[in-house]
């Protein structure tokens, strides 16, 4: 009646042991660290640089505790704050002989002091939110307006561009607020655009302006309320996406940045305590250019380093430094490029689909059809210095589709259709919000956080014994693996943890020895019922299983509703709340049964059980 099988036991020891080797890291407490990542979108961190890192540090005799590539950066674990410094400044001096134009950035970071078989478990400690571990939070407001102005600006040249293509003569084309309008001497004209500007370009609603007596006839241009949307969302998502890959430079292991509302981002910077640094990099400016290669004899000199560079062409530097000589004049620019998608070409090798506004296609219709055969360079200019991100041979007459093939792999397309989208910000961004949160406050508010729940947990623990004696141990026992469950999955997760998250713990404490607390209500009343101890105990899990599922499940109900309709602070909350639960169900009813059937289960002739005052009527 009260035995488990075997394989329940070897579950539960399963559970406690994972719940065991996940929580131990967060223990362990932190080490200073240099992170080495790259500074140019052509040059990747790889096998090749972490033995270049290894050899700079033995050449230089600064000791390290481990070295390991952690996907797009390498992370060298330190001693102490004074070798950390040591051996930022060596790394910087051996990877960064021109520190004017660095080729890596060595930032500093911590990392888990965990030890090295924890870590190759993937045991890691949970990540400390703003609130806990200190850093900058900025509010970014994206300036939609710029946004919009740029789009109808190039609207204009568009619109100009079609008509000269089919040969439609007007009398002028203007902006006019958010409108552009273009006039037309005769009705036959304003007819012929309408149906050619419809067809070229569905983002634009077209509305006839009445003319006056002998007036021009004017077509006025708006673009429609579904396309002013999808600007705003590809605007502000090009946003987080460039912002997203500038947060390397600051070395921070687990950056918040989000969309909040419809045109505001959220940045938090953990650990991060330069605030002019971290605002440099969020508003730092990039464009985007294609150019020709220019292949003169001057020019092929001048790449060698035995001639200059000639007029009306610029030297650059691809990859790890390799020169190339450009021209001057842009072919497009990033602001006229509609998408960039990763593909494959007709042999299936990786490739960048590319597409560009009418005007751009019609330019570089016209440039490839001179220049078949010859490369065409696309550059990034980011802090007034520009680097060449590919050059390819033009094979065909272009136009505003096209394709960047020879690739090496499909994460080398992926990597530069991303470079492409989300080179420069696609609106112009102002913070509205900034905050700097110390790590002496840090430390405080987890001191606070941790004994709240420490004191909550002996509160409990306290009146469980003194109300239900043995079966109060019992559902302590529980509780405690409960809570160690649950820091394991948030570890697991590597779930960031806040304020927020510390109160949801505390709330999970109180709502998983409430289940525990019906279970033993229930043996109670089947105590006072008359029931021998046996079965009171098996009667009294099975009926109060049902009560505890239905409890559960609607809190979980409005756990998951904060977890979709919420954001922020409201989702970590809502993170560790369902998580929780799952727990705390297992823990109040599996492990504390678990127990029971050891302690009680093999006592054939049970005569009572150790659940404090069972009152019963008077007779029974």
């Amino acid at each position: 009646m009260n035995r488990y099988p075997v394989w329940k036991y070897v579950v539960i020891a399963v559970a406690i042991a994972f719940g065991l080797i996940y929580t131990l890291p967060n223990f362990f407490g932190e080490s200073p660290a240099v992170q080495v990542s790259s500074g140019k979108a052509t040059v990747k961190v790889d096998e090749a640089v972490l033995k270049r890192v290894e050899s700079s540090l033995e050449a230089a005799k600064i000791p390290h505790t481990g070295i390991q590539l952690d996907g797009a950066s390498i992370k060298v674990r330190l001693q102490d704050p004074d070798t950390q410094l040591k051996a930022r400044d060596a790394l910087i001096r051996a990877l960064n002989p021109d520190t004017t134009d660095p080729t890596y950035i060595v930032a500093l970071n911590l990392l888990s002091a965990s030890p090295q078989w924890l870590a190759s478990l993937r045991a890691l400690p949970m990540y400390l939110g703003l609130d806990l571990r200190g850093g900058v939070h900025f509010l970014l407001q994206v300036d939609m307006k710029a946004a919009l102005n740029k789009r109808i600006e190039a609207t204009v040249g568009e619109l100009r561009g079609l008509l000269r293509d089919k040969n439609i003569r007007h009398a002028g084309i203007v902006r006019n607020g958010d409108a552009v309008e273009v006039r037309f001497r005769d009705e036959a004209s304003a007819d012929r655009a309408r149906t050619v500007i419809t067809d070229g370009n569905a983002d634009l609603d077209l509305a006839v302006v009445p003319a006056p007596a002998g007036g021009d006839r004017i077509l006025r241009a708006t673009l429609k309320s579904a396309a002013e949307r999808t600007l705003l969302d590809t605007s502000v998502q090009q946003n987080v996406t460039t912002l997203n890959n500038r947060i390397n430079e600051l070395g921070v292991s687990e950056p918040v940045i989000a969309r909040q509302g419809a045109d505001r981002i959220v940045v938090q910077l953990p650990g991060v305590q330069d605030t002019a640094r971290a605002k440099d990099i969020l508003g730092r400016t990039a464009t985007l250019e294609a150019r020709l290669v220019d292949l003169s004899a001057e020019a092929q000199s001048a790449v060698t380093g035995q001639g200059a560079v000639p007029f009306g062409s610029e030297l650059f530097r691809q990859g790890r430094g390799a020169p190339v000589v450009l021209r001057k004049q842009a072919i497009f620019t990033g602001e006229q490029l509609s998408s960039a998608a990763a593909t494959f070409d007709e042999r299936q090798q990786p490739a960048v689909a590319i597409s560009l506004n009418d005007a751009a296609g019609r330019v570089l219709r016209e440039v490839s059809r001179e220049n078949i055969k010859k490369p065409m360079a696309i550059v990034l200019f980011e802090r007034g210095r520009g680097e060449v991100l590919t050059v390819a041979t033009i094979q065909s007459e272009l136009g505003s589709r096209f394709q960047i093939t020879g690739m090496e792999s499909p994460q080398a397309s992926n990597d530069l259709a991303l470079l492409l989208r989300a080179g420069a910000l696609a609106a112009p961004m102002e913070i509205i919000e900034e905050r700097t949160i110390g790590p002496s406050l840090g430390a405080e508010n987890i001191r606070k956080g941790f004994n709240s729940t420490l004191y909550g947990f002996i509160a409990i623990a306290v009146f469980m014994i003194a109300y239900y004696l043995l079966m109060g141990v019992i559902s302590t026992i529980a509780l405690a693996i409960n809570v160690l469950l649950l820091i394991a999955l948030l570890s697991l997760l590597q779930a960031t943890l806040t304020l927020p998250g510390i109160a949801a713990i505390a709330l999970t404490l109180g709502m998983a020895i409430d289940a525990n607390v019906l279970i033993n209500e229930r043996i109670r009343e089947e105590l006072r019922n008359g029931a021998t101890p046996q079965a009171a105990l098996a009667t009294g899990y099975e009926r109060a299983w049902g009560t505890i599922l239905d409890s559960n499940i609607t809190t979980l109900i409005a756990g998951v509703a904060l977890l979709v309709f919420g954001s922020g602070p409201v989702r970590g909350f809502a993170v560790v709340h369902c998580l929780g639960i799952l727990t705390s169900m297992f823990s109040a009813v599996v492990v504390s049964r678990g127990m029971v059937n050891l302690w009680y289960g093999r006592q054939k002739k049970l005569s009572s059980i150790s659940i404090g005052q069972v009152w019963k009527p008077k007779g029974a």
